[in-house]
């Protein structure tokens, strides 16, 4: 239970870093999005809706993202598609940025 408490706790820190990612190179629905985390990860990444929308939801009100409704074409249902912002793209840089530097620094500290 205690490595299922670190995990998650690590795993929060980098989704919203994955879903910006994911999003770079092209419009995407919920659905979609957890399917390709959970395929390009090899698993690490199971995410459920009530993981995903929020952050979604979150990307969205800090202008990173903006959400789009599909048309529905013949049976196809309407879905909802997010898509990053110039501001969404200049923040993941940032943010792999960082993530570079967190990762260099606990590999250094991990190598003793």
């Amino acid at each position: 239970m205690l490595n299922d408490k670190y995990e998650r706790q690590m795993k929060k820190g980098v989704l919203d870093m994955l879903v910006l990612r994911l999003l770079r190179s092209e419009a995407k629905y919920g659905y979609q999005i957890i399917q390709e985390l959970k395929e390009k990860s090899r698993e690490t990444f199971l995410l459920k809706d009530g993981t995903l929308y929020p952050i979604l939801y979150r990307l969205e009100d800090d202008g990173l993202v903006v959400s789009r409704w599909s048309s529905a074409v013949g049976k196809q249902v309407p879905r909802k598609y997010y898509e990053i912002t110039e501001e969404g793209i200049k923040a993941l840089e940032k943010i792999e940025d960082v993530w570079q530097r967190i990762s260099d620094g606990v590999g250094k500290i991990m190598e003793e």
